[in-house]
């Protein structure tokens, strides 16, 4: 029942962050689309970390270079996800306004995200593996 309740507060949380991204592109004060270009990032950010959690083999403790790899891919696509909207601010694509909601959207969603994988990343009974 635990997991349940986690995957809920899960949803919730993403729900909330894409609320703080539409709005920093669609209020009539801002009115552009161009930070839904951040969606490619939530998309990309999870993936080298799968693909590794697939590839290495968790019997020894010792940090191996695939995973090293795929956190620093991972670390990457996270900070381009979050210099984007201030660039776009700084060359007047979009307002200081939209800047700030789509970047507490950004701490929103890479917040689930990670939450995600802290709930659903070990090997027990109810894991994200099993989907």
């Amino acid at each position: 029942m635990a997991g349940i309740k986690a995957l809920i507060s899960l949803s919730f949380g993403g729900a909330i962050g894409l609320m703080f991204l539409m709005l920093g592109c669609a209020l009539p004060a801002y009115d552009k689309y161009w930070p839904l270009f951040l969606l490619f990032f939530y998309i990309l950010s999870p993936i080298p970390y799968c693909i590794s959690r697939r590839v290495v083999d968790d019997t020894d403790s010792a940090s191996n270079a695939c995973k090293e790899l795929a956190i620093f891919l991972t670390t990457g696509i996270v900070i381009s996800a979050f210099g984007l909207p201030v660039i776009f601010a700084r060359a007047d694509v979009i307002a200081w306004g939209a800047c700030a909601l789509v970047l507490t959207g950004n701490v929103v969603i890479f917040g689930t995200i990670l939450g995600f994988f802290l709930v659903f990343g070990s090997n027990d009974d109810f894991s994200w593996q099993q989907w």
